[in-house]
């Protein structure tokens, strides 16, 4: 939720950017910092009350005891992404992105580092490990603050302003409506793998559809930096009042992210009968993942799309207008027909067809949106 708050500061910072308003890009961070500092602590109650939540709904006791124990040494980095995330969209909207890269890789030597100590010599476990990430996050937004207000940003950061307590509401619909945007995303893959839950094999069902959404999230993590760079992209081309450069730069990125989807799909296709090997050694599963792999090549060439087009919408700020097509596209028809067709057809259709039908019914509204006249 709070990494699809953060691209309200990535639609903002990056029209300011290219609209040469510089002073503005330092108020929109501390505006962000304030809107997620507030929604962490809203948040607190899920950490400190995970345990009887997890045992409401049906965990065993000692995995809601842990989870629940997990969840309170998690706090230190829910406050982090706070701020680290529009830290990040801060900088990336100003085309630096070799200091993120910079400060992100001394955060996992630093990450490597104190796990070693904490789990291997101080032996503390699943508390060392947690602890370890809440370490590695904070420091990350420690170098990413230090860069920004000690001389790395001259133009965009001015200093502390009392303006980032001004138009908060507006900040945090647009904020809320970019969260939403990419929960309605994320809790569908997660609901998707549950209902498999209830198919017969169980167990063969989750795992194959397991791998081939490991699979495909591989792929999709190319795509997730094309929607970045593209929003700021287009932002950057809005913000400077140029609308054809944006469309230009939409129909690159488009183009490139395709290719490589294609890439994909193609060794996807032609090594159906071994990308099952690097997962698992059961045969079943193995020969699962096998009659799904045609369906699953098409999964990954359409989803080489798609997120780029949500960086073309965050780079526009239609962000709700983008929630509402995920609710359609994912809850409305991609579900139902999940289970319809996982009913009927087992669970080959039921990882398919829903995700297949979901992305060509979400790209057509997106490109209409996109190529729609404006006056």
């Amino acid at each position: 939720m709070q990494l699809g708050m953060a691209s309200a500061l990535q639609t903002l910072c990056g029209q300011a950017f290219g609209a040469k308003k510089y002073d503005l890009l330092g108020v929109y961070l501390q505006r962000s910092w304030v809107v997620l500092f507030l929604f962490s602590i809203l948040l607190l109650p899920m950490y400190f009350f995970a345990t009887p939540i997890l045992k409401y709904f049906g965990q065993p006791d000692d995995i809601a005891e842990l989870s629940g124990t997990i969840a309170v040494w998690a706090i230190p980095m829910h406050f982090a992404f706070a701020f680290v995330f529009p830290l990040n969209r801060f900088l990336q909207c100003q085309l630096k992105n070799k200091v993120t890269a910079i400060s992100s890789g001394v955060a996992l030597v630093v990450h490597i580092s104190v796990s070693w100590l904490f789990v291997y010599v101080l032996k503390l476990g699943v508390i060392g490990t947690i602890a370890t990430v809440s370490v590695s996050w904070w420091l990350n937004v420690i170098l990413l603050f230090t860069y920004t207000t000690c001389g790395g940003c001259p133009l965009t950061w001015t200093g502390f302003s009392m303006e980032a307590f001004a138009g908060l509401w507006e900040f945090a619909h647009l904020s809320a409506s970019s969260g939403i945007m990419l929960c309605l995303e994320t809790w569908y893959y997660k609901i998707l793998i549950l209902m498999t839950g209830n198919l017969e094999d169980t167990k063969i069902a989750i795992d194959s559809l397991s791998i081939c959404m490991l699979i495909n999230g591989l792929e999709l993590m190319i795509s997730t930096a094309f929607l970045t760079g593209t929003g700021v992209r287009v932002a950057n081309e809005l913000g400077a009042g140029n609308g054809k450069g944006a469309r230009f730069a939409m129909i690159i990125s488009v183009t490139q992210s395709l290719i490589i989807g294609i890439i994909f799909s193609v060794i996807v296709v032609f090594f159906h009968d071994q990308i099952g090997w690097i997962f698992s050694s059961s045969e079943t599963v193995i020969k699962a993942v096998k009659n799904l792999s045609i369906l699953l090549a098409f999964t990954i060439l359409l989803n080489s799309v798609q997120p780029v087009l949500s960086g073309v919408a965050v780079g526009s700020g239609w962000q709700s207008f983008v929630a509402y097509i995920n609710l359609g596209c994912y809850y409305f028809i991609g579900l139902p027909l999940g289970v319809v067709m996982g009913w009927i057809y087992k669970r080959k259709f039921l990882y398919s067809k829903s995700i297949l039908l979901k992305r060509k019914h979400s790209e057509k509204i997106y490109l209409y949106k996109v190529n729609a006249p404006t006056h």
